[in-house]
């Protein structure tokens, strides 16, 4: 449920100089097909990448719920974190933080 959502959010963000990542915590190479139908299926337009075990675990920082997603500001600062998914809340959320990570750049 949440892909779709990113996809939106990003072809509306990207003009504006922000940058969705998305990062699979499964093993590359026992993913890497099932990870590109992904990708192709739900049209993601946006980097996909894996993150190692020690880099996922302190981000999830102990939470196992899947999807995670975090703002970031261009100065690394973790703007807000996201656990799980709710199709008629996440995604405003999502947009509020991002105009927020958006408006520290301008000081």
């Amino acid at each position: 449920m949440e892909t779709p959502e990113l996809v939106k959010l990003h072809k509306e963000y990207q003009s504006r100089g922000v940058e969705m990542i998305g990062l699979s915590t499964e093993d590359p190479a026992a993913s890497a097909e099932s990870v590109s139908d992904f990708i192709r299926e739900y049209k993601v337009d946006y980097q996909i990448g894996w993150a190692k075990r020690e880099v996922a675990a302190t981000l999830m920082q102990g939470r196992g719920s899947i999807p995670q997603s975090f703002v970031i500001a261009r100065d690394g600062r973790i703007v807000r974190r996201f656990i799980g998914f709710r199709p008629d809340l996440t995604p405003g959320q999502i947009k509020a933080a991002l105009e927020e990570a958006l408006a520290l750049e301008k000081g």
